[in-house]
């Protein structure tokens, strides 16, 4: 039998270390473990030799494979040395350098106290402003059950897996499947108005990658910028990661204030709009207002990024054309696929003009190579045979249904002060709230009584912040959405309720 070579002689069973596991667990990651606390509490000392394997498996009872395997990963870490003819030793190195004991290396992290780095707080504040909601109403961007993916896309998704189109191989275009581009080249030219050929079409994760790579491609550090006041937080979290200067242009009736824009920051380098749809009010930008951006892009040299949220779902009348239409040269437009088939797709684009292409496929290829291609193969063929165009009139028709329905809903039941912005688009309605509401502090009420409403005063910078709430309908039955309504309503009227009686007390 080995023994240490050391003055003292021990036996295995003297080392508590040792003694301690559990073999009806995973005994090689609690050897390893035990080995590790045994040399970090100096019950094995550096330049110490262990048993052979054969001796540690038979007097622990365990296999010595498992012991072999511990060995080899211990040596790799460094804990461990092995020498032809000379066994396995404790690395005499760790003299120098004694490892960090076991309750320093292990410790809660609820007791230890860190410098974060500082953008770790910003990156914090961001996970938790774009987490999203749990799947009740009102959650936004929450798509009808059972309605995306459809049989449809379940068909074409076996056939490409059948063909083998769509087999795992090397890393791909990161401008995205070629055939997919064409496809959405052909949709916006034909909905949207979009002026582009397939090699100015770059395949995203969605429009939150969009709007990263087109700051990316755009702008510098402290280059001055605009953005909608409000606005969606993702955008302003992403111009606050690239560090530029915004300026926020309020918003009226209109969409944002371009006459306001100029007297703020006429030498911005670019604007972020919504034009469609304005996020969150729900307005379009007015033609005037437009013409008036796209002057000012071509007179500043400037650049227009369209968010085009929501375009598809226009509930009376047909949908606004895009901006790229009317000046291809100066606009960068996004588009996603999440809010009329699934946000899991994780599909978008962004068109870009020709010289600007490249560039764009290289933050494309920096951020994550490419999007995976069997969805990308599903969604190409489910837009050439026509099941894409399809699915958006059938969404279409049933989200009005849905919209119908909230809105009486909300007309029959809402209390004075509250009111509902007008709008024909989307998957959500804004509910204005009285002056003074804490609409923060009533969607935090609102999740504990298991609805999900999304607070707009934290998307408001420059003006003073009116109270609303987001409430989403799409994902929702009708049923759900009227009981809904009703749990919300109670909400607004303690709300009120505690209102009153603080008003009364600072009177008396």
């Amino acid at each position: 039998m080995d023994h240490f070579a050391m003055s003292k002689r021990r036996s295995i069973i003297e080392i508590p270390s040792l003694n301690a596991i559990d073999r009806t667990a995973h005994v090689g990651r609690q050897l390893a473990q035990a080995l590790r606390s045994a040399i970090a509490s100096g019950e094995l000392r550096p330049g110490e030799r262990l048993p052979s394997t054969r001796t540690l498996s038979a007097t622990l009872k365990i296999a010595r494979g498992t012991v072999v395997e511990v060995f080899d990963q211990l040596t790799a870490e460094g804990y461990l040395e092995a020498q032809v003819g000379a066994g396995t030793r404790v690395a005499a190195a760790l003299r120098d350098t004694p490892p960090a004991r076991p309750s320093e290396r292990a410790a809660p992290a609820i007791e230890e106290t860190i410098d974060l780095p500082s953008p770790a707080a910003r990156l914090m504040a961001i996970a938790r402003a774009l987490t999203p909601h749990p799947p009740v109403p009102f959650a936004v961007a929450v798509p009808a059950s059972g309605i995306a993916p459809d049989d449809n896309w379940r068909r074409l998704g076996n056939r490409m897996r059948a063909s083998k189109q769509a087999a795992p191989s090397g890393y791909h275009d990161p401008m995205g499947l070629p055939e997919l581009r064409v496809a959405i080249a052909d949709h916006v030219r034909r909905a949207r108005a979009v002026h582009c050929a397939p090699e100015q079409v770059i395949v995203t994760s969605g429009t939150q990658q969009g709007l990263y790579m087109a700051g990316r491609v755009l702008l510098s550090r402290d280059d001055p910028v605009w953005a909608e006041d409000p606005a969606y937080p993702g955008l302003t979290a992403v111009l606050d990661d690239l560090g530029v200067r915004t300026c926020r242009v309020p918003v009226d009736a209109q969409g944002m204030n371009v006459e306001r824009g100029l007297e703020l920051c006429r030498q911005a380098r670019a604007a972020f709009v919504t034009p469609s749809h304005q996020y969150p009010i729900g307005m379009p930008l007015s033609m005037a207002r437009r013409n008036a951006l796209i002057a000012w892009a071509d007179q500043n040299r400037a650049w227009i990024v369209e968010d085009d949220y929501d375009s598809e779902l226009r509930y009376a009348g047909h949908p606004f054309p895009s901006m790229q239409g009317l000046r291809p040269s100066r606009v960068i437009y996004l588009g996603t696929f999440s809010k009329v088939l699934f946000p899991s797709l994780r599909l978008g684009y962004v068109i870009a003009p020709l010289p600007l292409a490249e560039a764009f496929a290289g933050a494309r290829a920096i951020l994550d190579r490419h999007s995976p291609m069997a969805e990308q193969h599903v969604l190409a063929a489910h837009m050439k045979e026509g099941y894409f165009e399809a699915h958006i009139r059938r969404i279409r028709g049933l989200y009005a249904e849905r919209r119908a329905i909230l809105l009486s809903a909300l007309e029959r039941a809402l209390p004075e002060g509250c009111s509902v912005e007008p709008s024909d688009q989307g998957m959500h309605i804004l509910l204005w709230l009285p002056e003074g509401t804490d609409d923060v502090q009533l969607a935090a009420r609102a999740l504990t009584a298991g609805i999900a409403v999304r607070a707009i005063s934290p998307m408001y910078a420059g003006q003073p912040a009116r109270p609303g709430l987001m409430l989403g309908f799409g994902g929702f039955l009708p049923e759900q959405l009227q009981a809904a309504v009703g749990e919300l309503v109670r909400l607004l009227r303690l709300c009120e309720t505690a209102d009153k009686r603080t008003n009364a007390t600072v009177k008396e």
